[in-house]
């Protein structure tokens, strides 16, 4: 097996969750090494690591991202390289999204690019939404000053290797809302000397559920899941004076999102005042939606082979943070089919499969080449 190989093996049984990934940023060190890279920059948003290769003439600063961290879920597979850690595993596929920008980096290390900088980037928390806003924020990145990033995202239900870009929104903006409902508690026998948030959980369950349709997005895509809920605890002499309501909000643009959480919260504050109640809101995961610019996608067009090219009609429905780095370069994720056979991300039995690696690698290789004959943005 080739070091690439070895190495996402190894990620993959040593998994670490959002913002602990310092075991696998000490894994790349290790293996970058040898490689040479012109610059190394340690603790990036925390526990990133970025290695910078420095071309032989002057010209574009290029970064390619990938992700650093794993997912709160048991793996089910069986091979040797499962993960050792109860609870946690790589089922997004990012062990091999960092064996990907591996594989650049023995190239680089072989060759340098012919102009400008290679900024091979691996960020943490992308799964919480947290990690790439870290990164930007961090003093230590302004240097960097990249001209384009780049990064992609294994599909599985796609041919293996075939190359998926969509111009503007590529993937989902994305937040979790907490909503939290107070009244007063009382006994089951004299509910009426209490304030119960019942009804007024039990309708915006409903409302919220139908949020995107009431509003009226057009063909644009729009989601409000509720994914759980919660009203008093299961002591049958007691009345509830409390609810809790957990929604994902869904949408395909930044405006819609502030659209869907304006009209949400609006709703929200109004049912509580009807129903004697205080509620208060919060969110977490936030994502932002990843948006790719015409002139990044053109670069990956101008890389690919036709025949693994495919235009996306929609944005994918999933969320990434990778979006936040589009303030400041020209920007695009595109995916990389990794199989019609491969279970589907997230699924416990999940695994990325060693042949796209080489396939990632080369397509990044051939976006380099195109992207470092263009002048700066």
């Amino acid at each position: 097996m080739s070091g690439p190989v070895n190495l996402r093996r190894e990620i993959h049984r040593n998994p670490e969750r959002s913002g602990c990934e310092t075991g696998t940023a000490e894994r790349l060190l290790r293996f970058f090494e040898p490689l040479r890279p012109d610059e190394v920059i340690e603790n990036l948003g925390d526990t990133g690591i970025a290695f910078v290769f420095t071309g032989i003439e002057a010209g574009p600063t290029i970064l390619l991202r990938s992700e650093l961290d794993a997912l709160p879920i048991q793996e089910t597979n069986e091979f040797k390289h499962r993960s050792v850690h109860d609870g946690t595993s790589h089922k997004c596929g990012h062990d091999g999204h960092m064996a990907i920008l591996a594989a650049v980096g023995e190239k680089l290390s072989r060759k340098r690019p012919a102009r400008g900088r290679v900024v091979l980037l691996y960020q943490p928390a992308e799964e919480t939404g947290q990690g790439a806003a870290a990164v930007v924020a961090d003093e230590k990145f302004a240097p960097i000053k990249p001209d384009f990033c780049f990064a992609l995202h294994n599909l599985p239900g796609f041919p293996l290797g075939e190359i998926v870009i969509r111009n503007g929104t590529f993937s989902c903006a994305s937040r979790g809302q907490a909503i939290r409902l107070t009244g007063k508690t009382a006994h089951a026998a004299q509910p009426e000397t209490g304030v119960s948030p019942a009804k007024a959980m039990c309708q915006l369950i409903a409302e919220l559920s139908e949020l995107p349709s009431v509003m009226d997005f057009g063909n644009e895509l729009a989601f409000a899941t509720v994914v759980g809920s919660r009203l008093g605890e299961q002591a049958f002499g007691t009345a509830p004076g409390e609810a809790e309501i957990w929604v994902t909000l869904r949408s395909e643009t930044d405006a819609t999102m502030a659209r869907m959480v304006s009209h949400a919260e609006s709703r929200i504050r109004q049912l509580a005042v009807e129903h004697g109640l205080e509620s208060a809101i919060a969110y977490r995961d936030i994502f932002a939606a990843t948006v790719n610019s015409e002139r990044a996608v053109d670069v990956i067009r101008r890389a690919a082979d036709d025949g693994l090219l495919r235009v996306a009609e929609q944005p994918f429905r999933w969320s990434e943070d990778f979006g936040c780095f589009s303030s400041i370069a020209q920007c695009a994720m595109f995916g990389l089919g990794a199989g019609e056979a491969v279970a589907d991300l997230h699924n416990p039995d999940y695994d990325f499969p060693d042949a796209l690696i080489s396939l990632g690698a080369d397509i990044f290789l051939g976006i380099l080449e195109q992207a470092g004959e263009m002048q700066r943005p």
